[in-house]
């Protein structure tokens, strides 16, 4: 019967812990027991017998990188087609009036509110683009960022790119629905502007009537603000092109201009505004307030109240013990106005 060869543990020098070991199944002779000292191990990876790595390894690391490569290459793929991709595009690369914008002024404080924010903390919120040709884009959205960021460009040489998501709308309709949603969500139309938007969509053909344009730009309105929109469309038919500070008419003279208007007021109107030109929108508020037709019950000489005054053309002041009574055709938006910002400055 053959003797059983009794078989050496390796000397501590040569193994500080099984764990710290490769295992090589013997396939080196650098390492009889089948472990690799860690002082051995770089020696393997670096020296001649590096060749005699097996190869499984490195091909199965490569095959892993490859396929996290093509994950994250398709993911950003899908992002970018479905718009949900940050990008930073030249600002000269984009047209603003892409679409027919709705908003007609930029309000001077709100925009220099938005420029500093800028300033501090940088552009927080993307606009919103299409691509109409390779390289060059069409805004949807974002038409107040855009140009702030134009201006602090011009102002401090900052880069000049924006952050921006590139959109892909199914239709014209979708980009305009877009547009309008925006800014109600940010900052809120004029009832002119949303009016003027649904006539200029119809122009364009986006839309084929101002019910459609209306229905689809407004959906989620409630019914009594698409009812208010649509009360100045005649506004913007019949005086949008004479009118100079249009998104100053407030929703009660609109309404009352809009009623002025169906009655055939519109010639009277157009003619008086250009004769008076006025230089502000309490002038020009005065004077759509002023211009009434001869059948039109306001126009009828109102009867002073007992122990009324007629302190200016049209307007009528009474006194009680504790208040005062303006009344008269002269007591106009205009003058409603001028005499809340009188009473608030003391």
């Amino acid at each position: 019967m053959a003797k059983r060869k009794r078989l050496t543990p390796p000397a501590p020098q040569d193994l500080e812990t099984p764990a710290q070991g490769l295992e090589t199944k013997g396939m080196f002779a650098a390492a009889p027991t089948g472990i690799v000292p860690p002082a051995a191990r770089q020696r393997l990876m670096t020296g001649p017998d590096t060749r005699r790595v097996p190869p499984i390894a490195d091909m199965a690391g490569a095959a892993a990188a490859s396929a996290a490569l093509e994950e994250v290459s398709a993911e950003l793929l899908s992002a970018r087609a479905e718009g949900r991709l940050v990008q930073a595009i030249a600002l000269d690369a984009i047209d603003a009036d892409y679409l027919v914008r709705d908003r007609l002024v930029a309000d001077e404080p709100e925009m220099e509110a938005l420029r500093s924010s800028i300033r501090k903390r940088g552009q927080q919120t993307p606009i919103e683009v299409i691509e109409v040709a390779p390289g060059r884009f069409g805004l949807i959205s974002g038409w107040r960022r855009l140009h702030a960021m134009t201006q602090l460009q011009a102002e401090d040489g900052r880069a000049a790119t924006i952050l921006a998501l590139i959109r892909n709308p199914a239709t014209a309709q979708d980009a305009y629905v877009a547009m309008v949603e925006e800014n109600e969500i940010r900052v809120g139309l004029s009832y002119f502007e949303r009016a003027r938007i649904v006539q200029r969509a119809v122009e364009k053909g986006i839309y084929d009537s101002e019910k459609s344009a209306l229905q689809t730009l407004f959906a989620s309105a409630s019914r009594a603000k698409r009812s208010k929109i649509k009360s100045f469309l005649p506004i913007v038919a019949t005086l949008g092109d004479v009118l100079r500070f249009p998104t100053a008419i407030s929703e009660r003279l609109g309404l009352d201009l809009a009623q002025r208007l169906q009655q055939g007021a519109g010639a009277a109107l157009r003619d008086e505004l250009a004769r008076a030109t006025p230089q502000s929108a309490e002038d020009e508020q005065a004077i759509l307030a002023a211009v009434r037709l001869p059948d039109d019950p306001k126009t009828a000489p109102a009867k002073p109240a007992p122990g009324a005054k007629e302190i200016a053309p049209g307007v009528q002041l009474s006194k009680g013990r504790q208040s005062l009574k303006l009344s008269g055709p002269g007591v106009t938006e205009a003058l409603i106005a001028r005499i809340e910002a009188l009473l608030r400055t003391g």
